[in-house]
């Protein structure tokens, strides 16, 4: 696939996994460096389990990103964070006419910063995040501070 297409520019860095038996098999990496089992969660009907699941993936992937996109915004409104911010993702699945969708709600913790300047780093971080920009307009996402 040509990712190209879908940015103005060039991708700076792509990567990939692959998924065997659904979700209740295994993700890898190409290079081996990740590898992890997936179970089907009890509130979709499966067993539970040790495995992770496509939904708990995805909250670490926004959380993360977003985060990095916090950082950058208070970085350039030149606000100093604190090393202890956090975001959590709550992702959330439901059926919906046909299939099924996703809800988030991003929660960040942003110690010594006030609610205004918190609320603008969350827009703006919004705004910028690659996984806000993927689900704008497909998946309800909620910003909260802490």
């Amino acid at each position: 696939m040509d990712l190209s297409m879908m940015v103005p520019d060039k991708i700076l860095f792509e990567t990939e996994m692959r998924a065997t038996g659904g979700r209740d098999g295994k993700a890898t990496s190409p290079d081996g460096g990740f590898s992890l089992a997936l179970s089907v969660p009890k509130g979709l009907g499966g067993p539970g389990g040790e495995g992770t699941n496509p939904e708990q993936l995805f909250a670490a992937g926004y959380a993360a990103c977003f985060l990095g996109a916090v950082k950058l915004v208070a970085r350039q409104m030149k606000v100093a964070l604190s090393d202890d911010a956090a975001i959590t993702a709550k992702v959330g699945i439901g059926p919906i006419e046909v299939g099924y969708a996703l809800a988030v709600d991003l929660t960040a913790e942003l110690p010594g910063i006030d609610r205004e300047t918190g609320e603008k780093i969350l827009q703006g971080a919004h705004e910028r995040c690659p996984y806000s920009n993927a689900t704008r307009g497909n998946v309800d996402v909620k910003l909260r501070l802490a």
